[in-house]
Order: C-alpha cells, then structure tokens, then sequence
C-alpha cells in the first residue's frame, strides 16, 4: 500500500458522491426537511394505495431518499 506524505490534497480522500446527493447551496432547515419528508411519505402511500409502480414510485422513492440525506447534514450541522 503506498505511503500517503503530506502535500497530498484532501480533496484526493473525498469519497465520490452521486450528484443527487450533493448538498446545494441553500441549506433548508430541519423543520422543513422534516415536512417535506413528511409530504413525500404521504404521497408515496397515497401511489401505493392507488397501485402506481414504475417511474412515479422511484421518482417518489429519490426525492425521499435525498430529503433524508439532506436532515441526516442539517442535524450533523446544528449539533456538531
């Protein structure tokens, strides 16, 4: 394995994050993320209720997922 020596970048030891998941530069509070996720698990209930499947659900599905990514760095962000 080879030696790291100190005038490597720490930008080399980011790891690679989808572009999806990438923080923008607004940064939305904790209380909206959390309603917004709270709207997204309600329609994803209201399409599954309905029997909707295919692109609607995933689409449904990343917005879920990147609106608890984002909470999971605005909590790390308010308490760190």
């Amino acid at each position: 394995m080879p030696m790291m020596n100190p005038e490597m970048s720490a930008t080399l030891l980011r790891p690679v994050v989808p572009s999806r998941f990438r923080r923008g530069p607004s940064r939305p509070t904790v209380e909206s993320l959390m309603e917004q996720i709270s709207v997204l698990t309600s329609e994803r209930q209201r399409l599954r209720d309905r029997g909707v499947n295919g692109s609607r659900l995933e689409r449904n599905r990343v917005k879920l997922a990147r609106a608890q990514w984002e909470l999971s760095h605005a909590l790390i962000e308010r308490y760190l």
